[in-house]
C-alpha cells in the first residue's frame, strides 16, 4: 500500500513539474513574440520529450528552452538563440542583468542546439503537429451563426474556450486526445461555465458536438474537461 502512494506522490510530482515548466514555456514565448501555434508546438514537444524519456535524465528547463528554439523553426517564427536564453535567464532570475557572451553563454546556447538534434532524434523527425486552434476556430464561426447575436454578444464564449485551449497544453492532453476533439470539448466546456443553450441542439437527431466531429462522444467530452479540471486544480495547488 505504501509502495503505491509512494507511486502517486512521484506521478503528482511529475507532472506538476510539466505543469511549471509548460507554463514557462508559454511565458517565455510570450515574452519573445511568439505566435499561438509555435507556443502550442513547444508545448506538444516538451510533452513528447519527456514521453519518450525519463524527468530524471535532462534539465526540464533546458528542454524547454530547446522545445521552444525547435518550435521556432517548425512553424517557421524564427527566433534567435541569444534571444531564447536572455528571456528565460530573465525569466529564471528576474533582478539579474542579461548573460555576458561569455563562456557560460556558449555553453549554454551549444547545450540547446545539441539538444534539439536529440528531440529530433528521438521524436523520429515527427515535430509538426495538428493543433485544435484552427478546429476551434471554425466551430465558434458556426455556432456564432447558429445562435441569437444578443445571447452570443453577451457571454464571452469564444475568449473563454480559447484560454481554456491554451491551458490545456499545461498538461499532455494534446498526446491523448484528437485535435478535433479538443477542440469540441473545450467549447462544450465554455458553454457550460455561461450556462448557454444551443439552440434546437434538444430536438435536432444529431447533438451539436457529432455535427463538428461525428466520432466524439459525451463521455470522451467529459473525460477531456476533467483532465482540464485537474490542470486548474494543480494550477491552485502550485500557486
Amino acid at each position: 500500500m505504501e509502495s503505491g502512494s509512494t507511486d502517486q506522490s512521484e506521478r503528482d510530482k511529475r507532472i506538476k513539474i510539466h505543469f511549471k515548466m509548460t507554463r514557462f514555456i508559454m511565458e517565455a514565448g510570450i515574452k519573445l513574440g511568439m505566435q499561438s501555434i509555435p507556443i502550442a508546438t513547444a508545448c506538444t514537444i516538451y510533452h513528447k520529450f519527456f514521453h519518450e524519456t525519463s524527468l530524471d535524465n535532462y534539465d526540464p528547463y533546458l528542454v524547454g528552452m530547446s522545445a521552444i528554439y525547435l518550435a521556432g523553426k517548425v512553424e517557421e517564427q524564427h527566433l534567435r538563440t541569444r534571444d531564447i536564453i536572455n528571456v528565460c535567464h530573465r525569466y529564471l532570475n528576474p533582478e539579474s542583468e542579461p548573460l555576458e557572451v561569455d563562456t557560460k553563454f556558449w555553453e549554454l546556447r551549444d547545450s540547446i542546439v545539441q539538444l534539439e538534434l536529440l528531440m529530433l532524434r528521438l521524436l523520429n523527425f515527427r515535430v509538426s503537429f495538428q493543433h485544435p486552434h484552427k478546429y476551434l476556430l471554425h466551430y465558434l464561426i458556426s455556432l456564432k451563426n447558429w445562435m441569437n447575436r444578443h445571447s452570443w454578444d453577451r457571454t464571452p464564449i469564444a475568449t473563454a474556450s480559447w484560454a481554456l485551449l491554451r491551458d490545456s497544453y499545461h498538461g499532455d492532453l494534446c498526446l491523448r486526445y484528437e485535435a478535433q476533439h479538443i477542440a469540441v470539448a473545450v467549447l462544450y466546456f465554455a458553454l457550460q461555465c455561461y450556462g448557454v443553450d444551443v439552440p434546437s441542439n434538444d430536438t435536432a437527431e444529431t447533438p451539436w458536438w457529432q455535427v463538428f466531429s461525428e466520432d466524439v462522444t459525451l463521455m470522451l467530452i467529459n473525460n477531456i474537461i476533467c483532465d482540464l479540471i485537474h490542470i486548474y486544480t494543480l494550477d491552485t495547488e502550485i500557486a
